[in-house]
């Protein structure tokens, strides 16, 4: 499992990101997820910044999560990050959420992305383009 990604962060919860029930809040789930999508895109020497102030934008177009259990406070966790071509503009991110120490896994999520180039058009550029 955890060898089936490129990249890897581990985090842990915080008690702000509870809800009523005590378990973390499904929308922060997405904070997570894209946390660790900049982090790997950082890893590989793709910085959002840079990108954007080349007006290339990447941007997310859908978000499939699947929810298979609850996170609560202090627990620990790992996010497991990998990235594959969905089409000829689009790709898709595959992040997985366990529990450490047991591995549990607590979520399954597809985040479907694209970028767009300076005149709003979208095209893969060669940097993107070497990691998928």
């Amino acid at each position: 499992m955890e060898n089936s990604y490129p990249y890897k962060l581990e985090m842990s919860v915080r008690d702000y990101e509870l809800d009523i029930q005590g378990i973390v809040n499904n929308t922060v789930y997405q904070n997570y997820l894209e946390h660790a999508r900049h982090e790997y895109l950082k890893s590989v020497g793709i910085d959002f910044k840079s990108f954007a102030d080349r007006g290339i934008n990447l941007v997310v177009v859908r978000v499939e999560l699947d929810y298979k259990f609850s996170l609560t406070s202090g627990d620990r966790f790992w996010v497991g990050v990998r990235m594959e071509r969905e089409s000829a503009i689009k790709l898709a991110i595959y992040e997985d959420i366990y529990r450490i120490p047991d591995n549990k896994l607590i979520l399954k999520g597809k985040i479907i992305g694209t970028v767009l180039n300076s005149r709003g058009r979208p095209k893969i550029p060669e940097e993107i383009e070497k990691l998928i």
